[in-house]
């Protein structure tokens, strides 16, 4: 009976240890957050797009007549001056039609010289001194006419650049106006942006423009606005086009820019929070929003991204609420959390 004694007590004890344990493995633990100030948004605020450098004098170059290829003297990547011979067709065809207007012109002009001799004379009437007249001019217009349609056989370069893409090779056939090589023009350079409808439409509110390159960091470039066009593109964009007025000699048509925009009054009711307390859920966003120990989920509409890490938005929260920047993917609308010690401003990154 003693050992049993002994034995249930022990037995006891562990139970009543086991079950004092797992109530402390059980004790929740509050997740921790860091959190960061929703601030106005700038009245004269910086808008971001996505931009291309482009040359104003990029074309696409097209024969002004239809013909065979005869051949194509450039390829691409070459350098070409203003005049050079770029291509030239087949012009046999175009010979032979002039030779036959020039055959056609001598004749006529032989006859309508001679009625214009009797007319002043006065051994030909009115009437047939107008018919040789107009004989002549409409004779004297087809042989111009077959004359440049010769010459348009050839096609030279406008201007100085390179060959950036060719479209045709020799022995093709190509249509009048069909592009044969893509010039890329030593012309001043400009960038070239896609607007969204709603800045369109209040595109007398913007005001100042520069943009940025990855290849030139720390650079601003300054721009002026040449033109948008009116007509959206298929992605229903408004092209606006902008010249790089001091540009410098490192930049190239093709790289990628960041223009930024000021525009004025469009920030009146808009925050400026972390990308990092953005959460995306079944197609909406979403912030937490921090207040006495606990969080509370806000619905919200993002206008912009920008390259600094800050987002633009709108929605119930006011200027001054305490989003939770840092632990978004740990908590649950209405957690009690945590906050995390701010950052001293020596200890960057909190690597300290």
């Amino acid at each position: 009976m003693k050992v049993l004694g002994f034995w249930g007590a022990g037995v006891m004890a562990l139970l009543l240890f086991s079950a004092c344990g797992g109530k402390q493995e059980a004790k929740k633990v509050d997740p921790t957050v860091r959190v960061s100030e929703a601030v106005l948004a700038d009245e004269d605020g910086v808008l971001q797009y996505p931009g291309r450098v482009v040359s104003s004098s990029d074309a696409n170059l097209s024969f002004r007549v239809p013909g065979q290829l005869k051949r194509v003297c450039v390829g691409e990547g070459d350098r070409v001056r203003a005049g050079q011979l770029i291509a030239e067709l087949d012009d046999t065809d175009y010979r032979i039609q002039l030779s036959a207007t020039r055959a056609e012109y001598a004749q006529v002009k032989a006859d309508a010289e001679r009625v214009m001799a009797l007319y002043k004379d006065g051994g030909a009437t009115a009437s047939n001194y107008d018919k040789a007249r107009y004989g002549l001019e409409q004779i004297t217009a087809k042989l111009d006419n077959h004359k440049n349609q010769l010459a348009y056989t050839k096609l030279y370069a406008p201007r100085n650049g390179f060959i950036q893409r060719k479209f045709f090779d020799a022995s093709e056939t190509v249509g009048a106006g069909m592009p044969v090589v893509a010039l890329l023009g030593d012309g001043a350079l400009e960038v070239e942006v896609n607007l969204p409808a709603q800045m369109y439409v209040r595109r007398s509110q913007l005001q100042k423009f520069a943009c940025t390159l990855d290849v030139l960091p720390g650079e601003v470039l300054p721009l002026q606005l040449i033109n948008i066009l009116p007509n959206a593109n298929s992605n229903q964009l408004y092209t606006m086009r902008l010249r790089l007025t001091d540009a410098t000699h490192k930049v190239a048509p093709g790289m990628s820019a960041w223009v930024k925009i000021t525009a004025a009054g469009l920030r009146s009711n808009r925050l400026v929070v972390p990308e990092t307390a953005l959460v995306h859920e079944k197609g909406k966003t979403f912030v937490f929003v921090y207040s006495r120990g606990r969080v509370k989920r806000a619905e919200i509409t993002v206008h912009e991204l920008h390259t600094d890490g800050t987002a633009i938005i709108t929605g119930s929260l006011q200027a001054g609420s305490q989003v939770v920047s840092s632990g978004v993917h740990h908590i649950q609308d209405g957690d009690e959390v945590k906050l995390l010690e701010p950052l001293s401003s020596t200890n960057v990154g909190g690597l300290l």
